[in-house]
């Protein structure tokens, strides 16, 4: 039995369970580490062990700002009749955008993944009169700070580096926004199915149908049958 169970015949797994000395154990990244790597994704600065540079001082000034949340399925970050407060950073998760009616009715808007940076892109959402509502669909681990300390630490370092940034990611969501209205308009209900499945596949296999169903356009019934027809081709 020695024989079977030596360590020469164990699995990796094994051998780590027993913290067996031919197993290099690698220290985890510190959390921190995806901060800045996301925070170098968003604002297109090259990751660099430099520290002295602009860009390493413009990006540790931010960092300061946020602090890590891990948040279950559907926690409310943001509600409607509310000023929308922070800025999130998705380190892992789906945080879903949408608004909600006075009878509980929901409209999605927009799903942000790992990597995306979800702030208040509309002056009417920083006040009162704020109309939309971010939660999560999946638990999610992200990065929050204060809007307006977001905005102003990057305006501290240029005038037009806000305007800039800041129009890179309204365009951005406005042209998939405008999109998703005029396929609404102008593709059958399976067309547009059929779209977001080539699209989004990562959404299709992490979010729920029925938020799913929001989001294309169609009630749960209608997305039920448009899947189980896909599956059925697929299946032929």
């Amino acid at each position: 039995m020695n024989d079977v169970f030596g360590s020469d015949l164990a699995s990796a797994p094994c051998l780590l369970g027993e913290r067996h000395p031919d197993i290099l154990e690698q220290p985890s990244a510190p959390a921190e580490v995806a901060l800045m790597n996301g925070l170098s994704r968003v604002f297109g600065i090259r990751p660099s062990d430099k520290t002295h540079t602009p860009e390493a001082r413009f990006l540790a000034d931010l960092g300061r700002l946020f602090h890590q949340r891990r948040v279950e399925t559907d926690t409310a970050l943001e509600r409607h009749d509310e000023p929308w407060a922070n800025v999130y950073l998705i380190q892992y998760g789906i945080l879903r955008l949408f608004r909600e009616s006075p009878a509980g009715k929901t409209a999605i808007h927009h799903f942000f993944s790992e990597g995306d940076l979800v702030w208040p892109v509309f002056g009417r959402s920083r006040t009162v009169r704020n109309t939309l509502c971010l939660s999560s669909t999946t638990p999610a681990t992200v990065w929050v700070a204060s809007f307006a300390d977001f905005r102003a630490a990057v305006q501290s370092h240029g005038e037009a580096l806000w305007p800039r940034f800041a129009l890179a990611l309204t365009e951005e969501l406005a042209e998939l926004t405008s999109m998703r209205e005029y396929r609404k308009h102008t593709m059958s209900a399976s067309e547009r199915y059929q779209l977001l499945v080539e699209e989004y596949p990562e959404l299709v296999k992490r979010v729920p149908d029925n938020q799913l169903a929001s989001w294309l356009g169609v009630v749960p019934a209608t997305f039920s049958r448009l899947k189980s027809g896909a599956r059925r081709r697929k299946d032929t």
